[in-house]
């Protein structure tokens, strides 16, 4: 009987063998580092060594009489001038502009939406402003 067919057993052996040295397709991805990631939102500003001894500091919180707290008032903490601290995203802001525009099955494009997603929480967006990226803040 005559083979009508090309034999792949070569082929099959070899992929077994790739499967076998490596990790499957399907498995977790394997963290490559070990960084955590602080998220870090407004904080009153506080003077320089330099300047402290010439400007007088005020706390935010004032401090209420208690025949006033026993009537139910509490201090409102609150500044109308926040300063916004460095906030660490998985990805860089240009990575995460590039991120936005790649196909729905990257990781890629997952894990620039969880960027943004941080710097929502933290009131903050990324716009483009003649060619360069910058963090701006939502209202």
């Amino acid at each position: 009987m005559v083979k009508n067919y090309t034999p792949v057993d070569n082929l099959v052996k070899k992929h077994k063998k790739s499967l076998a040295v490596g990790r499957p397709k399907e498995a977790e991805p394997v963290p490559r580092s070990k960084e955590k990631y602080i998220i870090k939102e407004a904080v009153e500003h506080k003077p320089e060594e330099e300047v402290r001894p010439f400007v007088q500091s005020r706390a935010e919180t004032l401090e209420i009489p208690p025949d006033l707290q026993k009537h139910g008032l509490e201090p409102v903490s609150g500044t109308n001038f926040p300063s916004y601290q460095n906030i660490k995203t998985p990805l860089s802001d240009e990575k995460i502009i590039a991120g936005r525009h790649e196909p729905v099955t990257s990781s890629l494009r997952w894990l620039s939406a969880l960027a943004e997603y941080i710097l929502a929480q933290a009131h903050l967006a990324l716009k483009i402003v003649h060619g360069k990226i910058i963090r701006v803040v939502r209202s």
